[in-house]
């Protein structure tokens, strides 16, 4: 937690100083790297260096007398505790929103004066809006200057950690035959080369793995592919010799990573080059010749990698069942302590997790830093203790616990709300609401290829009706041993784009939620996988998907007010939670066993 003595002020002042002396009046400063990257290797973290917000999503804009964090309503609480004392404004926007950000800035400028970004970490997309709308302000946008590079002293380096193989029996597609997919796209786009540089969907192309970002299994490169061959260019030393001879079996070659840039200039006149707008930097895009044709489309890996194959989905469903049954061990302990008296914090509950976790098979590491957040903390969506900052769990309350896992055979994300003393009745109707809106999601049924936000009214519903609502997405897609977070798809108030569109083998979180700020949050969370859906009608009107749940946990139910449920909905839960004891029983045995008996009870005896 920031303090008066923060840091932060004399990063600012030199920052500042780098600013005037290359003629700058404000900065841009962007949660990204070269790779366009939701989370980011602690050498790009230079937004959060200079504001001193831990968010993993928000904007920082430096100009000479003023400092301003852009975050959206997931981040508000967290952005007010951790900015008090450093200089620098929150500014309150709607989920990735880049106007607010433009706006601000055409409103700080004056024709003449200048932005500058580092067009190296800024998405080509990002950039075309900003040049565009700051053009017709006549203000001068430079791009070509990384301004942190010189005011952020001692600022880590490229990221050294060796990458390694994903293997079969869990790597269910050999690299080949996902190269040969690509390329396949390739030439039904009409393109002769791919320029990659999103890190998820090279680890899933080439069926590597690495640690350059904490929680994700990725690593930091580029990959330009063409009919034939293709390039990783990777930091030197990441790569070892058996590793290298492997990739060089299927056409793989190794370059240093510095030299992506060169290779998109040497590229010929009569190349035609596969982009993603969103996926690449403007630096990176600038760098291909005038004369090279370039389409612009989501990356073809991004759309196979989000379709899990069928034995993919088999080992998932083992991962769930190996994390369920950590969760229930972790839940008995930890409801065993809370009766004995045990003093307890929030940190408490992270590191129990995680020692349960770590004794399940195929278990890698967390997925994400795990949020408990007891009473007002849960009602930040994204709040993390740390030895600076927690809560003891003391006195009644919601304590919220979102955690997840990495496993050679899947990415698990799951969240419960579990009560701690007495629960009043307004947090039960919270409480409830949130399981109706679950619920709601859980059973639908849905043409295939509907646009994921023309779901999320089926998550929310219960609570509109009450005049309540939440800030964040109901869904994210979730990666296979990969990242916690993957598109296309996204079950949100996003505007719909054609990209968005469901499709079997997708896995999909549903989270919806309700926070009250400072006194407590509810958000309950599974993972779900579309699956066929069978009607008499099948296939006269298109083919129909529904969810398949995944997750494997008791939903506690002594915060339901069971009168506001209806009969389906009491009986969805019931046969849940029989799911999960039949799944999840005969890999459990003592304390853990008894307490999933005791937690899997029909709601209505």
């Amino acid at each position: 937690m920031t303090s008066s003595k923060s840091p932060i002020p004399a990063r600012l002042d030199k920052l500042r100083t780098a600013m005037n002396a290359a003629g700058v009046q404000t900065l841009y400063v962007p949660s990204s790297d070269p790779h366009v990257s939701e989370y980011l290797p602690t050498r790009w973290r230079g937004r959060e260096w200079f504001s001193g917000f831990t968010g993993s999503m928000g904007t920082l804009v430096v100009g000479a007398k003023r400092a301003a964090l852009f975050a959206d309503s997931r981040y508000w609480s967290q952005a007010e505790r951790e900015l008090a004392g450093t200089g620098v404004d929150l500014v309150k926007i709607g989920t990735g929103a880049l106007k607010p950000v433009i706006d601000w800035i055409a409103a700080e400028l004056t024709p003449g004066e200048v932005l500058a970004f580092d067009a190296q970490v800024v998405s080509l997309a990002a950039a075309q809006q900003i040049r565009s709308a700051l053009a017709a302000a006549r203000i001068v946008v430079k791009s070509d200057i990384d301004l942190l590079e010189q005011a952020w002293v001692d600022r880590p380096g490229l990221p050294q950690e060796a990458i390694y193989e994903h293997l079969a029996p869990e790597a269910t597609v050999t690299r080949a035959a996902k190269l040969a997919q690509i390329r396949e796209a390739m030439k039904q786009a009409g393109a002769s080369h791919h320029f990659i540089s999103s890190l998820d969907d090279i680890a899933w192309l080439l069926n590597l793995r690495g640690a350059d970002v904490t929680f994700n299994p990725v690593f930091v490169g580029h990959v330009l592919l063409d009919a034939t061959s293709a390039t990783l260019f990777l930091a030197d030393g990441k790569c070892g010799d058996d590793l290298k001879v492997a990739l060089k079996r299927d056409e793989v070659r190794i370059e240093s990573y510095g030299e992506a840039p060169k290779a998109l200039g040497a590229l010929a006149t009569d190349a035609v080059l596969l982009v993603d707008p969103r996926r690449i930097t403007a630096g990176l895009r600038e760098a291909v010749p005038a004369l090279v044709r370039v389409i612009e489309a989501v990356n073809p890996s991004t759309f196979a990698k989000s379709r899990k194959t069928d034995a993919e989905a088999q080992f998932v469903r083992r991962a769930m069942a190996e994390d369920g049954a950590a969760m229930c061990e972790f839940y008995a302990r930890f409801e065993a302590a809370l009766a004995r008296g045990e003093r307890m914090s929030e940190l408490t509950v992270d590191e129990w997790i995680t020692k349960a976790r770590s004794k399940r098979t195929g278990f890698v590491g967390r997925s994400f830093n795990t949020i408990a957040g007891f009473n007002g903390n849960g009602a930040m969506p994204h709040y993390h203790a740390t030895p600076d900052s927690y809560s003891w769990l003391e006195g009644d309350g919601l304590l919220l616990i979102d955690s997840g896992a990495q496993y050679l055979g899947g990415t698990t994300d799951i969240t419960r709300v579990w009560p701690i003393g007495k629960v009043s009745d307004v947090q039960k109707r919270d409480y409830t609401l949130v399981l109706k809106g679950m619920i709601g999601l859980s059973v639908a049924v849905f043409p295939r290829g509907t646009p994921g936000p023309m779901l999320d009214t089926l998550a929310r519903l219960p609570l509109w009706q009450a005049g309540l609502d939440y800030g964040h997405g109901t869904g994210h897609g979730v990666g296979y041993f990969m990242n916690v977070h993957e598109g296309p798809q996204t079950i949100s108030k996003a505007v719909v784009e054609p990209h968005m569109a469901m499709e079997p083998g997708m896995i999909t979180s549903n989270e919806p939620g309700l926070y009250r700020p400072n006194k407590w949050g509810v958000r309950i969370e599974n993972l779900v996988l579309n699956v066929p859906f069978a009607t008499p009608e099948h296939g006269e009107f298109g083919d129909m998907l529904k969810f398949e749940t995944l997750t494997l946990c008791p939903i506690d139910t002594r915060c339901i007010d069971v009168s506001m449920l209806r009969d389906d909905e009491i009986a969805w839960l019931d046969d849940y939670h029989a799911t999960v004891r039949a799944r999840l029983g005969p890999m459990l045995q003592g304390a853990a066993k008894q307490w999933l008996d005791e937690r899997t009870q029909p709601l209505v005896s």
